[in-house]
């Protein structure tokens, strides 16, 4: 079974767009993955585009050597939205490999070692605060906060994640400097944060009780003394994890040597070569991967290597329900599993535009045994629901941004396409594509 043609779609989500792959055979079978433009990635989409050709033609259960002739033909660019390219790539050809076998995608990962995987309900308050049109009922005081709180421990959940707010002028408001809001590129940690983290803190705890674990996202925030300020703000607080990012492996381990609290970070992270230094410091009590950006190969060899330096790894997941199936598969058959992400507010259509939607029982994630991830995007749905112009996918063609089927001619097969003509390109351009890459006979070389 050879790969056909790739081809990407896109629909609205709220303040984002979902962006999927979708790998056709010529045997049939269709392989899916989703990926992300909106987290600081755009252009994913055009790399997949760029590379198109080098993946026509070849046998879909062969995604180890596809990946690394790929990583071979873009090595002086790897990482960033490259990395993220080739993850969605792998993450389609292990579906459609799954489906060929008839068999779910953690049999191709060893198997799974369990049926359930613990979740916690992630962007707690956050969403219902940062957009409160989409994400009901808003959330405008403390009192909101307590409430979901409660939500959380009344539908069954364990764990919850949140992250910081301003209360001091009325409704709250997101602090995220680390992304630009507020503009403050130094990154300082003032009393008012600190104030303000407590009273979120406090609240979500009164309304959630003793017995829901507490999750808190850093991100990119502070620099090291902020996030030290922050610790020790918080260390009468108990907290199942503080989760940090940081450039710095050994900075990131000075803080962990003084926490109260667990660390996790490292979701930004792309490929082993960027885990192994964090690793080695133990700047860390648990990994994060990103599987979609990753691909769900390549994660395992990143929890494998967590394990050798005892770190348990936990899935970064905050898109759609197919990338949270996919992560599931991933969770499922890593043995060095803490727990996994999961944003259980949801937009009104996000039903619509999957064929399943993830099961939850007791604040645990059922784990499908269909053929493949376990779910699909639904095509009519996402024609239902056009791609809004907003992140990475303002500059792209309005047949690519837009989710809208594309003319025959048009749909990725094997490069980019020139502005004068449709792109076409079929089984024997991929082919000759990948001699010109690979030197046909020799070792991959980059060209020029």
């Amino acid at each position: 079974m050879k790969v056909k043609g790739l081809e990407i779609l896109r629909c609205d989500a709220g303040w984002r767009n979902y962006h999927f792959l979708k790998l056709t055979t010529d045997e049939g079978i269709v392989g899916w993955s989703e990926f992300d433009e909106g987290f600081g990635s755009p252009g994913v989409g055009a790399v997949i585009e760029r590379l198109a050709g080098r993946v026509v033609g070849q046998p879909v259960s062969d995604h180890e050597r596809i990946y690394t002739e790929l990583y071979c033909f873009t090595r002086p660019a790897a990482g960033g939205v490259v990395a993220e390219g080739l993850g969605a790539i792998e993450n389609a050809l292990l579906d459609a490999k799954a489906k060929a076998l008839g068999v779910p995608c953690h049999v191709l990962l060893g198997g799974k070692v369990r049926n359930r995987i613990r979740v916690y309900w992630s962007h707690c308050a956050t969403w219902r605060i940062n957009h409160p049109t989409l994400y009901k009922p808003a959330i405008t005081s403390l009192d909101g906060v307590k409430a979901i709180g409660a939500e959380v421990r009344d539908k069954g959940f364990s764990a919850l994640k949140t992250n910081i707010f301003i209360y001091d002028s009325g409704a709250p408001r997101g602090w995220r400097p680390g992304f630009g809001v507020p503009f403050m590129p130094e990154l300082n940690v003032d009393k008012q944060v600190l104030r303000n983290l407590r009273a979120h803190l406090e609240a979500i705890r009164d309304g959630a009780g003793p017995d829901v674990d507490l999750l808190l996202d850093l991100n990119f925030n502070a620099k090291t003394e902020g996030y030290l300020k922050i610790l020790r703000a918080i260390a009468d607080i108990e907290m199942f994890w503080v989760e940090i990012d940081s450039y710095s492996p050994a900075a990131l381990a000075h803080i962990r040597r003084q926490s109260p609290h667990p660390i996790s970070s490292c979701e930004t992270l792309l490929g082993l070569r960027e885990f192994l230094p964090y690793l080695r410091e133990q700047s860390m009590d648990v990994a994060i991967v990103d599987a979609v950006w990753n691909g769900v190969w390549q994660s395992m060899k990143i929890a494998a290597a967590a394990d050798s330096h005892e770190v348990n790894i936990a899935p970064h997941n905050f898109y759609g329900h197919l990338a949270t199936m996919m992560n599931a598969h991933f969770a499922a058959a890593a043995p060095n599993l803490r727990i996994m992400e999961v944003d259980i507010d949801r937009l009104p259509w996000d039903e619509e535009v999957f064929t399943v939607v993830p099961q939850f029982e007791d604040g645990h994630l059922v784990l499908p045994d269909t053929p493949g991830w376990g779910t699909e995007p639904d095509e009519e749905a996402i024609r239902a629901h056009p791609a809004e112009s907003r992140g990475g996918s303002a500059a792209l063609p309005s047949a690519l941004s837009s989710g809208r089927a594309m003319p025959r001619g048009e749909r990725l097969r094997g490069g980019s396409r020139p502005p004068s003509r449709p792109f076409r390109a079929g089984p024997s351009d991929g082919a000759a594509r990948r001699g010109h890459a690979t030197g046909a006979s020799g070792p991959c070389r980059p060209g020029h």
